[in-house]
């Protein structure tokens, strides 16, 4: 849309807006504190990301640091741990799409079909209560479980099995930590497709079971089309974040031994920007994943919109 024909149908609709505000006043008040937040934290700080640009120098301040173009990035492209923190990235974030998608829809479908309520609420707060425990306590857990005296090693240790430090072995490190996070996110993750469920008519079961179709048949052919448009918006926001994993966590539990499968590009970023104070290069990091989960966020919602026509826009 041109500038001109924008400001006319902006003009155009001037009324309306108007009214809406008149009516709805009290709503964007309260909208107001969480409007200058984003504005604050979240685009106002996009200006220093011209640094990835530059060789920043904090005594010199952003403006009077020399620019030196794409040097950053190259840097990075050719560095020898440019292939090994991508590979690792985009396979957690694979396997934590293939495997922790799916589990709180599959859980949601499961607490839909309990009956007894008070079960069902005992199960939704047991399921629940990973979320709220801080990641430094869940880290912990999972050091104390996986050490060579801890619980899991115990279990082995019972059928026989070789007792190890199982984080100290690069090849469990995926498995362990996309496992915790399905345990600590799946309660939670499930709230959304509860609410979608709700909103599905319960004639279309009266339906489907006057059609002979049983309680399978009936989550199949009803329960999944009817929260579809939801498991496609969350999707197209998970692909959006491909290449995110939490730098927190994943600091919390590796070393240097398992650098070769853990270290991942927020890893690199905090190592680079924060200990080794290269802010430039580390800025050129994180401004390139930023682009990249940019880019997927479009094409998954442009390809979701081409063959279901349900996008985020």
């Amino acid at each position: 849309m041109r500038p001109r024909a924008f400001w006319n149908k902006f003009f155009e609709h001037g009324p309306i807006i108007a009214r809406d505000f008149s009516k709805n006043k009290y709503l964007y008040l309260m909208a107001i504190p969480g409007l200058f937040f984003y504005i604050i934290f979240h685009y106002f700080p996009m200006y220093g990301a011209i640094i990835a640009f530059k060789n920043y120098r904090p005594s010199l301040g952003i403006t009077a640091s020399s620019w030196v173009g794409l040097k950053n990035f190259i840097s990075f492209f050719q560095s020898y741990y440019f292939w090994t923190i991508l590979k690792n990235t985009i396979l957690i974030n694979c396997y934590e799409l293939l495997w922790g998608f799916p589990a709180p829809i599959i859980l949601a479908l499961l607490l839909n079909e309990i009956r007894n309520e008070r079960f069902k609420k005992s199960v939704q707060t047991v399921t629940y209560l990973p979320h709220f425990i801080s990641t430094v306590v869940i880290c912990g857990l999972l050091v104390d479980f996986t050490s060579q005296n801890g619980l899991i090693n115990n279990l082995i240790g019972l059928f026989g099995g070789h007792r190890e430090n199982l984080l100290m072995k690069p090849e469990l490190f995926r498995t362990i930590y996309v496992s915790s996070e399905i345990w600590q996110s799946v309660g939670w993750g499930s709230i959304i497709f509860l609410a979608a469920l709700t909103g599905i008519d319960p004639e279309l079961y009266n339906a489907a079971t006057v059609d002979g179709a049983n309680r399978l048949k009936q989550a199949l052919h009803v329960t999944l089309p009817g929260i579809a448009p939801t498991i496609v918006i969350m999707l197209i926001l998970r692909i959006g974040k491909m290449m995110n994993v939490g730098a927190e966590k994943i600091l919390l539990l590796y070393s240097p031994t398992i650098y070769d499968t853990a270290d991942v590009i927020s890893t690199f970023v905090y190592r680079k920007g924060l200990i080794d104070a290269n802010y430039s290069y580390s800025a050129a990091v994180g401004l390139f994943n930023s682009v990249i989960n940019f880019t997927l966020l479009i094409l998954a919602n442009k390809i979701s919109r081409k063959v279901n026509d349900t996008s985020l826009w």
